[in-house]
């Protein structure tokens, strides 16, 4: 029996509010600092949270991955498979967290040269970065921790895991910083100590569900070669795609920074709007996914039909309603960032950009959850490539002419052309993966 809508919506409606806690502990960071009387502030912190997206974003296949294969194994109800989708994806986190703290000081000093800050924005971004990287193995232990739990179905579990971990971290920056006056330090010691708790709690639901006792009955199939293959398929596959993105927005920050700080403020708090709106897709996406997941892992090629249909229906009604949400109360959401004038003014300028964003980039952003929730991700990969070769035509020409506007368009081309490229896959994807 095909999914109908009421199943779908109470899967995708918590993911959407679960999901949209995410962005809150970089716009609450953005906020608090905004309110400091200094651009150097927000300025330090956009950087700092651009430097931890660079790393973060790069594995945050270790979450999609996992979800993919989790939803899958949920399909397909194979007991041991849930073991294996949990377990394989930890070790690699693990090993990489603690790579990062390895080379945090390399790390800093390629993204300072790379950025090229004003020197008040420098002293601001390194003492972010030097109190966030040690968070660096819970956060990637805690995005498979929330894949896992995402691909089974785990509503509450999820909802209560990135809620309770904003509210913390929101609690915590008021505390630090305007109580405690730490400044830019109080809002990084505010983000690493929920970064800490998410992880524990994570851990604990899972092992609910997981105990470490039956990983002596599955240990050896865990290393199974192919298996293993496949997993690194796919996580090459969705790493490619995020150096894509991550290239894109490190350019992007960089053009903006040397236009100066109040410009590189006003981007900051502009794409600090448009990851809220992408994350609203990206809830959508996930319950896409799970659904696909399920679907493939069950061989019902009913199912995944309606959910294609029914996530082409949601992308028209979040498109719409995040355009009328910009159009109407955008200067109430960045008078929220900031009370600085100037860096109001340029934001308020390039506004309309944001209304735009949703109709190009929907499709991208949601067809992505169904391809990983099928795992099939070469088109995932080739879309990006596409998209970021269209980005670099697009910001060479308009730049020049048009400056922070030509910066915005480029953006608009690129996340047009991911949903076009996307799109275009789709009739390979189920038959490929559902034949």
């Amino acid at each position: 029996m095909a999914i109908g809508y009421r199943e779908y919506l109470s899967v995708a409606l918590p993911f959407v509010v679960s999901t949209l806690t995410q962005p809150l502990l970089g716009a609450v960071d953005t906020a608090v600092v905004g309110r400091l009387g200094d651009a150097s502030y927000i300025g330090g912190v956009a950087i700092g949270t651009v430097i931890f997206n660079t790393l973060y974003w790069l594995f945050g296949f270790l979450r999609v991955g996992t979800s993919g294969f989790s939803a899958q194994s949920l399909g397909a109800g194979v007991a041991k498979e849930q073991y294996f989708a949990y377990f394989r994806p930890a070790s690699v986190a693990l090993l990489i967290g603690l790579v990062f703290l390895v080379l945090q000081k390399p790390i800093l000093s390629g993204a300072f040269w790379i950025y090229q800050p004003k020197e008040a924005v420098i002293t601001s971004a390194q003492t972010y970065f030097e109190i966030l990287i040690w968070g660096a193995p819970l956060v990637l232990l805690g995005y498979v921790n929330l894949g896992w739990i995402m691909g089974q179905r785990l509503i509450k579990e999820t909802l209560w895991l990135q809620i309770s971990t904003n509210l913390i971290n929101i609690a915590l920056d008021v505390i630090f910083v305007f109580v405690f006056e730490w400044g830019v330090a109080g809002v990084a010691y505010a983000t690493l100590i929920a970064q800490s708790y998410a992880f524990a709690l994570g851990l604990w639901l899972i092992g609910q569900r997981i105990p470490l006792k039956d990983l002596l009955v599955y240990g050896e199939e865990l290393w199974d070669r192919e298996s293993l293959r496949r997993l690194m398929s796919v996580n090459l596959d969705l790493m490619i795609r995020t150096i894509c993105l991550l290239t894109m927005t490190n350019i992007f920050v960089a053009q903006g920074s040397r236009f100066g700080t109040e410009v590189l403020a006003a981007n900051a708090i502009l794409f600090q709007i448009q990851y809220l709106f992408s994350y609203f897709f990206d809830g959508v996406a996930n319950a896409s996914s799970v659904f696909a997941g399920r679907a493939l892992g069950a061989k019902n090629v009913k199912d995944y039909d309606e959910v294609v249909k029914i996530s082409n229906q949601a992308i028209g009604v979040l498109s719409l309603f995040l355009a009328f949400l910009i159009l109407v109360g955008g200067e109430l959401m960045i008078t929220f960032f900031t009370e600085l004038s100037d860096v109001r003014e340029i934001a308020s300028a390039h506004k309309l950009w944001l209304a735009i964003f949703p109709f190009v980039g929907g499709i991208g952003l949601v067809y992505y959850g169904i391809f990983t929730g099928a795992t099939f991700t070469r088109p995932v990969r080739n879309s990006m490539i596409g998209a970021l070769a269209c980005f670099g035509v697009a910001y060479s020409l308009a730049v020049p002419l048009w400056g922070n506007h030509g910066l915005w368009l480029a953006f608009i081309v690129f996340s047009f052309c991911r949903s076009l490229f996307l799109y275009g896959a789709h009739r390979e994807l189920r038959m490929r993966c559902l034949r």
